[in-house]
């Protein structure tokens, strides 16, 4: 479990191919901080860390993964943000965030303001029920509010220390995100028996 608060970013230094999975090693200030075994969530998609060795640290993504979230698109030099699991003793400073990446999102427009940025996000009109004006969405693993909702796309603001301690200072129009909605709406939408389709 996460709250979509950023502790770090790390950048990959290598991928490699293993069958229909690709093992990633990442270079990051936490690294050496982590642990095998330990859940540790990359671009919202939470990994297994499987080793350690100084500021690096090594994970697998499966199939699966891959075909959910942007972590095929991951090579040498890509920047990606971390976050360990969060403790039960720890406040909620984002919003409650599995590290189960539901799709993936094109960023459609990227526009400066005085004092923020603001990205605007296509995702597949399937998940609009999830969506809400002031409702929580995890971008690439960020907590963030969305506003200008449409059936298909949502809008976000990004402020200054959020642009400096993430990726989403790389992030250009025509990029793939991770996505990760709210899990409260998922279970409310079980309940009422009107599911993703």
């Amino acid at each position: 479990m996460f709250t979509g608060i950023i502790e770090a970013t790390g950048t990959v230094v290598s991928s490699d191919k293993n069958g229909t999975n690709l093992t990633f090693t990442i270079e990051s200030t936490i690294s050496n901080e982590l642990k095998a075994d330990q859940s540790v969530s990359h671009n919202g998609v939470c990994l297994t860390v499987e080793k350690v060795d100084g500021n690096r640290h090594q994970v697998t993504a499966i199939a699966e993964t891959l075909d959910v979230s942007n972590l095929s698109n991951w090579q040498s030099g890509t920047i990606v943000n971390l976050e360990r699991c969060m403790t039960l003793s720890g406040r909620l400073d984002g919003h409650i965030v599995q590290g189960h990446v539901d799709s993936t999102g094109i960023c459609t427009s990227v526009v400066e303001k005085n004092g923020s940025t603001e990205f605007t996000i296509a995702f597949d009109a399937k998940f609009a029920q999830l969506v809400i004006e002031k409702g929580s969405v995890a971008v690439n693993g960020i907590s963030l509010t969305v506003f200008n909702v449409t059936e298909n796309s949502f809008t976000v603001a990004i402020i200054p220390y959020t642009m400096a301690h993430t990726n989403m200072q790389q992030l250009q129009t025509g990029d793939k995100v991770n996505l990760e909605f709210d899990v409260i709406g998922k279970y409310v939408l079980r309940h009422l028996g009107t599911g993703i389709s």
